[in-house]
């Protein structure tokens, strides 16, 4: 099975307001051949949550086979839901979380879905440190964000 290592980050401008804006960055890189793939997009009217989960959904459909995956990201949100076993327990109780409705459902399934083909390891790193492409995936999301109000 390929080793590949994806480098993931969400952010939004204005989280929570009426106009905000949203953006995901991501580096995939295969360690071995050393080849690299780089990708970030922008999206109006979200929040960060839901871009530090879709960053992490579109890194995994860039892949063409099942792979063995190491994802990096600074979301404590997204790596604890998978490392602490929430995302198991929101499914087995039919995605409901109480008190309060799980958001993000959508997202959640889909990445559910995706970790189910790979054999995905998620680490947390510290954003905005000294993490070579943690900071190259917040660059390209605030690349994604600056090119969209163009």
């Amino acid at each position: 099975m390929k080793k590949v290592i994806l480098y993931t980050d969400g952010g939004c401008r204005g989280n929570g307001k009426k106009k905000n804006l949203g953006a995901i960055g991501g580096v995939l890189f295969h360690p071995k051949s050393g080849s690299k793939k780089e990708y970030f997009e922008a999206f109006p009217q979200t929040t960060n949550n839901r871009m530090e989960i879709l960053s992490i959904i579109k890194g995994l459909k860039l892949l063409k086979e099942p792979c063995e995956v190491e994802v990096y990201s600074d979301s404590a949100y997204v790596v604890n839901a998978i490392n602490k076993g929430w995302l198991r327990n929101w499914k087995r109780k039919n995605w409901i979380r109480k008190p309060d409705p799980l958001k993000n459902v959508d997202l959640w399934k889909e990445l559910d879905q995706l970790i189910s083909i790979h054999k995905v390891t998620f680490n947390k790193v510290k954003g905005h440190a000294d993490d070579e492409y943690n900071n190259r995936a917040d660059y390209l999301v605030n690349r994604a964000m600056d090119e969209y109000l163009e």
